[in-house]
């Protein structure tokens, strides 16, 4: 299952073409365990940015959009699919070079109300207002998808009906240093029943960093797996996440979507177990302590 050797003649000083119109424009630091993936999509003259990233990353983020031919002037939207600094920090950066006093930030209304702090010139939009959907001038459509509390309750991704990617945000996101811009897994993977020792003895597993991700990011079992099931309608044939690698081909697709569809103890759910709250708290007790106390005290 795996093309390594097609990995390694990949420039990451450079764009990566992933699809009709597609880029990813990030920044490769071998020493990051926390890899992030800005991307753009170019439509003739007109570009719409995706988590454009953090003021750190900025100049290699810009550079490689420069390579890809454009003028910055040529980006009308950016789309942050959440608010975290690793995606937004570097809006006030990209508004002085983009120079548009018509350039657009999209996202959910729950996530702009933490966007503004970051934009200094951009009209906000939020997902009602564009209905769901950005439409470049040629008639090509990007659809937003929410996906509340994956992570954020603002969260969503969005679907390029052109290119058939599908840019996930966290969703599909991984830890490690052991970094491609490609998902890749050996056949073993697929019948491993110890993903935090392999049997290869492999020095990290990309199957094994993906799920503690999604362990540790997301809020809980039923928030991912409603993500996905949200996620399944979407009629995709890549996944761009912002953190790890992309993911292509049916097969690569199906193993993700059943080993996060039957991850477990994932987020609150991970200290929880079977538990509920009524059996972890002393709210009660709490309350019969106040009260005995007296209003005043």
């Amino acid at each position: 299952m795996s093309s390594r050797s097609n990995q390694n003649s990949i420039d990451y000083n450079y764009p990566v073409k992933l699809a009709d119109g597609v880029y990813w424009v990030g920044y490769h630091d071998p020493e990051s365990s926390l890899h992030c993936n800005p991307y753009i999509i170019i439509d003739g003259n007109e570009a719409v940015l995706v988590d454009g990233g953090s003021r750190p990353d900025f100049p290699n983020v810009m550079m490689k959009i420069l390579q890809t031919g454009i003028h910055p002037s040529s980006i009308k939207a950016m789309v942050f699919h959440h608010y975290d600094p690793d995606l937004c920090a570097g809006i006030p950066n990209f508004e002085d070079i983009i120079g548009r006093e018509d350039l657009m930030i999209i996202s959910d209304y729950q996530n702009n109300a933490f966007i503004r702090h970051y934009s200094v010139a951009s009209r906000i939009f939020s997902l009602e207002q564009m209905n769901h959907e950005y439409v470049f001038s040629s008639g090509r459509r990007l659809t937003f998808h929410n996906t509340p509390y994956a992570h954020s309750s603002g969260s969503f991704v969005t679907f390029d009906n052109v290119a058939k990617v599908l840019f996930s945000s966290d969703l599909f996101g991984s830890f490690g240093r052991d970094w491609d811009l490609y998902f890749e897994y050996h056949r073993e993977c697929q019948t491993c029943s110890d993903y935090e020792n392999c049997p290869r003895q492999k020095p990290s597993c990309p199957v094994n960093d993906m799920m503690k991700f999604h362990q540790s990011i997301m809020p809980s079992n039923r928030s991912l797996k409603m993500a996905l099931e949200i996620m399944a309608e979407i009629p995709f044939d890549m996944i761009a996440p912002q953190h790890g690698s992309v993911i292509r081909g049916a097969e690569r697709i199906i193993f993700v979507f059943q080993k996060l569809s039957n991850l477990e103890k994932v987020g609150v759910d991970s200290l929880l177990g079977e538990r509920t709250y009524q059996s972890i708290g002393n709210i009660k007790t709490l309350m019969e302590r106040l009260v005995q106390n007296g209003p005043n005290s």
